[in-house]
């Protein structure tokens, strides 16, 4: 009896350590793919903070120039009689590798989205790429515009508005610490306002809402334009103004343009349906 007993449960002992065999391996791999796609991550990451580094270090012996060339919007509209101070002690020195430290970010973001897109596009379906990519080579190019856009046209209507609107007996003497502030603020206002189109594109293309609907919500987009502009430009109409119109003229860009990312994505819905018959 004793040996039936032993026969029996040499059969059972085995199986048991054959499924906890089979068990370890099943969480070791579950376990290894988000290691892996950490490890990447992290590739990704170091590969972008040393692209800007390497950049910074190249701008770095520049610094005052970069910043002599972002004010000379405001230089060119002070009074005859008046410059820029530096109020801090360690402001004339960290004051425009500050600002060079932002202009090798905005000069290596291409690059830092590279290594986004990289890691991201393995994960994503084949329409998805094809919406994802345009969009992100979009994206980077009106950032830049509406950058160019603010530096170009905006800062010299701007700078004369609040030169010529100083009271007698004022002198306007601008801290260059608050002027960079100022000028960062605004770039920035402007390169995400400029990404409106996208929104646009998103949102039509995902179908939140048709492109019918967006387009008779026009009148609350622009008066939303303007609230915006209101809240990221200084308190002047001329500032408001120029970004509420390239607000409202970029969402109609955007309009336009979800036409074909609508009936791409028509075509691709089409294409699956096609395949599964």
């Amino acid at each position: 009896m004793q040996a039936s007993l032993c026969l029996i449960q040499r059969p059972l002992s085995a199986l048991t350590k054959m499924t906890d065999n089979h068990k370890q391996p099943e969480t070791e791999s579950s376990e290894q793919p988000l290691l892996s796609h950490l490890i990447e991550l992290r590739s990704r990451l170091l590969k972008a903070v040393f692209f800007v580094l390497l950049v910074f270090a190249g701008l770095a012996t520049y610094s005052n120039q970069i910043y002599n060339l972002i004010a000379k919007p405001l230089i060119a509209h002070l009074p005859e009689t008046s410059t820029m101070v530096a109020t801090g002690v360690a402001s004339p020195f960290l004051t425009p590798f500050k600002l060079t430290l932002v202009a090798a970010i905005f000069i290596s973001m291409p690059v830092v989205l590279y290594q986004l897109w990289a890691f991201v596009a393995p994960g994503l379906y084949k329409h998805e790429k094809l919406l994802a990519l345009p969009l992100l080579i979009f994206s980077i190019v009106l950032f830049y515009t509406g950058v160019a856009f603010a530096y170009y046209v905006v800062f010299p209507l701007v700078f004369a508005f609040l030169s010529a609107a100083a009271p007698q007996g004022v002198a306007v003497i601008p801290d260059i610490s608050a002027y960079l502030d100022f000028v960062l603020t605004i770039f920035f206002a402007f390169g995400i306002a400029f990404q409106v189109p996208i929104a646009t594109i998103v949102v039509v293309y995902t179908g939140i809402v048709t492109r019918r609907e967006l387009s008779k919500m026009r009148s609350y987009v622009i008066v939303a334009a303007f609230v915006i502009g209101m809240f990221l430009t200084p308190p002047d109409v001329i500032s408001q103004t120029l970004l509420a119109i390239p607000i409202w003229l970029l969402f109609e860009l955007g309009l336009l343009l979800s036409w074909f990312f609508k009936s791409r994505k028509a075509r691709t819905i089409q294409e699956e349906l096609d395949e599964t018959t």
